[in-house]
């Protein structure tokens, strides 16, 4: 069994960019965004509404605070400082998960900050300690082999190992970083081959056309993708019929 998520409510005021109703029909979590790389209170109460409405795991999609670089410019942000935001994104978004019935099921960070905690033991054991500030065992979803995954599990955490269908990959199993030529993978036939070969085979092929090993327990293709919801429905279908069972981890 996989789980299959997306980032959602990447949207603030009247800017919008996930499809969230399409994503929230095929996803079966979903990284709904906390405000500090994207989403505000109305886009958060409306995601986390559907996203219980239809059984959809609600996650955080903890940041940087960058709204003007989406999340994705590196900063050096103090530990204590790190976590005390992570702690304050997860509250947030809770206020508006257990209004909509349901509560806030894990934890994963976005762009910038997830990329610094595969390498950044201190980043990470600060997102980790912001997780146990907010309060509950949160799961911790993270690239295998990182260090945010490491920290969940010593701080007594589940560290899910997550995958992406579409992007790119380096011989050592990180992701080919977006400032790259063709980071993202965008060709659906071709997301979908990879999301089969995470969920089937445990591997993947690297830009360098070598096959590197990884053991995922969820598949993310993301919302901000031209005809996201579209591949991410091919790519459920693929799934189950080779016999994977789609299922949400937390």
């Amino acid at each position: 069994m996989i789980d299959l998520n997306a980032d959602l409510g990447e949207g603030f005021g009247r800017w919008t960019l996930t499809d969230d109703d399409a994503l929230l029909s095929v996803v079966t979590s979903a990284n709904v965004a906390c405000g500090f790389h994207a989403g505000d209170p109305s886009v958060m109460r409306r995601v986390c509404a559907l996203a219980a409405e239809r059984g959809v795991r609600i996650g955080a999609q903890v940041s940087y605070r960058d709204l003007a670089g989406f999340g994705r410019r590196a900063m050096d942000v103090p530990a204590d400082e790190l976590a005390a935001e992570v702690a304050y994104q997860i509250g947030a978004l809770r206020v508006f998960a257990e209004a909509a019935g349901a509560g806030v099921a894990y934890v994963k960070p976005h762009g910038a900050l997830y990329n610094r905690t595969v390498h950044d033991a201190v980043q990470a054991r600060a997102v980790v300690a912001g997780v146990r500030l907010a309060g509950g065992a949160l799961p911790v979803l993270g690239l295998p082999g990182s260090h945010l995954l490491a920290a969940a599990e010593e701080a007594g955490l589940t560290g899910v190992p997550e995958a992406f269908a579409d992007r790119a990959y380096t011989p050592e199993g990180t992701l080919v970083p977006r400032r790259e030529a063709n980071s993202v993978v965008t060709d659906g036939d071709a997301v979908v081959r990879r999301a089969l070969g995470f969920a089937v085979d445990g591997a993947v092929e690297a830009v360098d056309g070598s096959a590197v090993a990884v053991a995922a327990r969820s598949l993310c293709v993301h919302g901000d993708t031209p005809g996201a919801a579209l591949t991410a429905a091919r790519v459920r279908e693929a799934l189950e019929r080779a016999g994977v069972e789609v299922g949400a981890f937390a």
